[in-house]
C-alpha cells in the first residue's frame, strides 16, 4: 500500500465541481488486483447529511483530488461513500473507488484550450496563471 496526503477534494457532477473543505485527508492506493483506492476526508459536520445521502444511495460519483502538493495535477476517481462517522466536532468520510484515468498534462491541455479561444499575449498569460490556480474542468473532460 502507498499513502498520500490529500490537499483538496471536489465532487464533480454535471460538469460542475463542488469543493469540499477539508481539515485533513489521506489517499491510499491499496495496490491490489482491483486497483482500488481509499480516500479519507476529515471535514466539517455541515457535510454530514450530504455524505449520508450519497452513502444511502450507493451511487458511484466522480471526485477530483489534489495529492501531496497544491501545484500537482488533480487525480480523478470514481468512488462510493463507504462510511460517514462523527469524530468530535468533525466528520470522517471514507470513499472507496478506482482511479478514473491516468493523469494527463493539465497545463498543456489548458494552454491549448486558451489558445483555441483566441487568447494571446498578456491576456493569455493572466488567464493561464489564474486557471492554473483554480483548475477548472477542461472541455475535453466534459
Amino acid at each position: 500500500m502507498k499513502t498520500f496526503k490529500m490537499i483538496s477534494v471536489s465532487i464533480v457532477s454535471d460538469q460542475e465541481e463542488m469543493p469540499i473543505n477539508i481539515e485533513d485527508g489521506i489517499v491510499i492506493n491499496q495496490e491490489n488486483s482491483s486497483r482500488s483506492w481509499i480516500l479519507e476526508l476529515f471535514t466539517d459536520q455541515k457535510y454530514e447529511t450530504y455524505f449520508n445521502e450519497l452513502k444511502k444511495s450507493n451511487d458511484v460519483y466522480d471526485v477530483k483530488v489534489i495529492i501531496s502538493y497544491p501545484e500537482n495535477e488533480p487525480a480523478h476517481f470514481e468512488v462510493v461513500t463507504y462510511s460517514v462517522k462523527q469524530i468530535g466536532d468533525h466528520l470522517s468520510v471514507l470513499l472507496k473507488g478506482t482511479l478514473k484515468r491516468a493523469r494527463r498534462k493539465y497545463a498543456e491541455s489548458l494552454l491549448a484550450e486558451l489558445i483555441e479561444d483566441g487568447l494571446t499575449g498578456e491576456k493569455l498569460l493572466a488567464k493561464f496563471e489564474s486557471d492554473m490556480k483554480i483548475r477548472p474542468a477542461l472541455r475535453k473532460d466534459q
